[in-house]
């Protein structure tokens, strides 16, 4: 089995810099993932408007300042002097190190901890949620695939909380791509058609533990949360901003009875 799509591997095929095999990898991965491939794609977009913009700078002989020696006497010279040296310099590091690799800057949120798991959860919940012919990879019938197909993914066991009691049935999940690693999606619906979601993903950077808390980006509304280094988000709609909190507490008492 190959190995799973990466940050990584998704800047490099944008820069046409994968293998052929890993090519055709990524690009059936993009095709089963058309958020991911509108992500890509506005990746690609980027790059070149910043190509574009500092293309003139590249194509500009190195300035005599950048000689070792220059810059050592420059120092003797006006702070005003150094700063231009210093930016030149600066712009072509940039245009030379690789649109993708620029790009990874420019098109990450620099936020990170709960507030990113957050945001992330969100966005996965407006893209899935609402999809009423494909809202999981795999349904709750094969939960046993769908729990190792995770846990391989995010290196991480899981489980998969029993919501019922709330009114909510477990349909299925999917991995889904973040901006912080593969993340764990897992969807629930209702009798009126509501649905809600589970986010996991191990933080990476920030906030091991943090306590719980409310999110809002448009119309989605998520508490979340994290322990011993596992982030969690329980996401729903505008119609269950009164039941999801307690929802919330219920799957995080879960996760703590089989962590």
């Amino acid at each position: 089995m190959s190995r799973p799509i990466s940050e990584d591997d998704l800047h490099a095929y944008v820069d046409g810099l994968l293998p052929a095999a890993r090519c055709a990898e990524v690009e059936a991965y993009l095709a089963r993932n058309p958020e991911v491939a509108e992500r890509v794609a506005r990746f690609g977009q980027q790059r070149d408007a910043l190509r574009a913009a500092l293309g003139p700078v590249v194509a500009e002989p190195v300035p005599p300042q950048l000689n070792l020696g220059q810059m050592v006497l420059s120092r003797r010279r006006s702070r005003w002097s150094d700063w231009r040296a210093s930016a030149a310099a600066c712009l072509l590091v940039l245009a030379g190190a690789g649109g993708g690799w620029v790009l990874r800057g420019a098109a990450t949120d620099d936020r990170v901890g709960i507030g990113a798991l957050a945001e992330e959860a969100n966005d996965a919940y407006a893209v899935f949620a609402s999809d009423l012919g494909h809202p999981v990879e795999i349904p709750a019938a094969d939960s046993a695939t769908l729990v190792r197909w995770v846990e391989d993914r995010l290196a991480r066991p899981i489980s998969l909380p029993d919501l019922s009691t709330a009114g909510y049935r477990f349909i299925g999940g999917r991995v889904v791509a973040t901006g912080h690693g593969p993340a764990g999606l897992l969807m629930y619906d209702n009798a009126q058609g509501s649905r809600i979601a589970v986010f996991m993903r191990p933080m990476v950077h920030a906030d091991q533990n943090a306590p719980m808390a409310r999110h809002r980006r448009g119309d989605a509304l998520s508490f979340a949360w994290a322990e011993n280094g596992m982030g969690y988000s329980l996401v729903g709609g505008p119609e269950t901003a009164t039941k999801l909190h307690p929802i919330a507490d219920e799957a995080r008492r879960q996760f703590r009875l089989k962590s």
